[in-house]
């Protein structure tokens, strides 16, 4: 799509267009309306981001959770499922599987959402070498990450969706 023409939408149609990009949150997208126009990507990801960080702790929260875990073999988002089988998280052997659900389940009871890795361009050893690495930050730091991670996957996905 052309940024002309997401411009050029009205609310529902910008939401129906964007509220993906922000993993089942399409509020993202609503909030970001009113900063039309936007002149490129760059603009539309710094509205959209901005919109996130001046969103509640319970609304960013809710964002967070509501991304799946990786590697998961229950129901998925179309973007979600294509970005993890970029990075090969579909094809772990039933031991790699076992090490990342296992560290995913230790993650999410220590800091109350899901690991967040924007996958693309990654392996899946660089996934759960990751995963090891951050399951020992403060709850502030991974916060800040998750919320980064979640940034680094709305730009990908703004990238692969919009034209200047």
């Amino acid at each position: 799509m052309q940024i002309a023409e997401l411009n050029a939408l009205d609310r529902d149609g910008f939401v129906n267009a964007l509220g993906w990009v922000f993993e089942n949150s399409p509020w993202v997208a609503a909030r970001a309306w009113a900063c039309r126009p936007f002149s490129n990507v760059e603009n539309l990801y710094s509205a959209m981001t901005a919109e996130v960080e001046k969103a509640s702790e319970a609304e960013q929260l809710a964002l967070l959770r509501s991304h799946p875990d990786l590697g998961t073999r229950a129901r998925i988002g179309i973007a979600s499922a294509a970005e993890q089988a970029g990075a090969g998280l579909d094809s772990l052997t039933e031991a790699e599987f076992e090490q990342l659900h296992r560290l995913n389940s230790m993650y999410k009871t220590r800091f109350g959402f899901p690991f967040l890795f924007a996958v693309k361009g990654s392996r899946n050893i660089d996934i759960l070498r990751s995963l090891e690495q951050r399951i020992g930050h403060s709850r502030d730091v991974e916060y800040r990450e998750a919320l980064r991670q979640v940034y680094r996957i709305a730009e990908f996905r703004l990238r692969d969706t919009i034209v200047d």
